[in-house]
C-alpha cells in the first residue's frame, strides 16, 4: 500500500473519529449532567398548579342555583370547564376569580365553545342581578346539598377562594389556577390544552 493512501486512510479515520465525538460528547455530557449530579431544570410548561394524580369527580346532579339558569347536560362530561368555588354573595376576590375566568374564555376566540363556566356555590344568598347582567352564560349550581358536598371534597380546600380549576371533558379536575397571578398564563395553559386535546 503506497504512502498516499495509508496517508488517505488515516484522514478519513480522523474525520470519522471526529464526527462520532460530535454526536456523542453532548450526549455523555447531558446524561452525565441529568443523572450524575442531580441538577434539574427550574422551568414550568405550565403556569398552573397540576393535580396529581387527576381526580375523578364524582358524578353528581345539581339544581340551579339562579332560577331559569340552563343547567349543563352531563356536567364535567362534554367540555373543558373552568371552575370557581365560592360563596354566592360574591365578594371581591370572587369576582375577581369569574372576570379572570369570562376573560379568559373570551380570549379563546373561535374555541371558546369547547370550554364551559362553573360556579360552584357553597352557600350564602346570590348576588343575582351581578351574576346575570355580568356573567352570562355562567353556570351557577347549589353545591350546598350532601351531592354538592361529596362533589366539594375533590376540589383542595386551601384559598380555594383566590382559585379556579381546570377539569377535562372527561371529568378529571387536574388543575388549579392562582388568580392573582397574571391571567396571561390561565390562558396559555388552556390554549395548550385545547391544541393537544382531541376531545371536548
Amino acid at each position: 500500500m503506497s504512502a498516499n493512501a495509508n496517508e488517505l486512510r488515516l484522514r478519513n479515520l480522523r474525520t470519522l473519529a471526529l464526527l462520532g465525538a460530535l454526536f456523542f460528547l453532548p450526549l455523555a455530557l447531558a446524561f452525565w449532567t441529568y443523572y450524575g449530579t442531580g441538577w434539574r431544570p427550574a422551568s414550568h410548561v405550565n403556569h398552573g398548579e397540576l393535580i396529581t394524580p387527576p381526580r375523578e369527580l364524582p358524578l353528581v346532579t345539581l339544581p340551579p342555583a339562579i332560577d331559569g339558569e340552563a343547567v349543563p347536560a352531563r356536567l364535567f362530561h362534554r367540555k373543558w370547564s373552568l371552575v370557581y368555588v365560592g360563596n354566592g354573595s360574591c365578594d371581591p376576590a370572587c369576582r375577581q376569580a369569574l372576570y379572570v375566568m369570562r376573560q379568559a374564555r373570551l380570549a379563546l376566540n373561535n374555541q371558546m365553545t369547547r370550554v364551559e363556566r362553573v360556579f360552584l356555590v357553597t352557600g350564602g344568598g346570590c348576588d343575582r342581578p351581578f351574576l346575570t347582567s355580568e356573567h352570562a352564560g355562567l353556570a351557577v349550581l347549589d353545591a350546598t346539598s350532601e351531592a354538592g358536598g361529596r362533589l366539594l371534597a375533590s376540589f383542595p380546600p386551601e384559598a380555594r377562594d383566590q382559585a379556579l380549576f381546570v377539569v377535562d371533558p372527561l371529568g378529571n379536575l387536574m388543575m388549579r389556577y392562582d388568580v392573582r397571578r397574571d391571567p396571561k398564563g390561565l390562558l396559555e395553559d388552556l390554549q395548550k390544552l385545547l391544541r393537544l386535546s382531541h376531545i371536548g
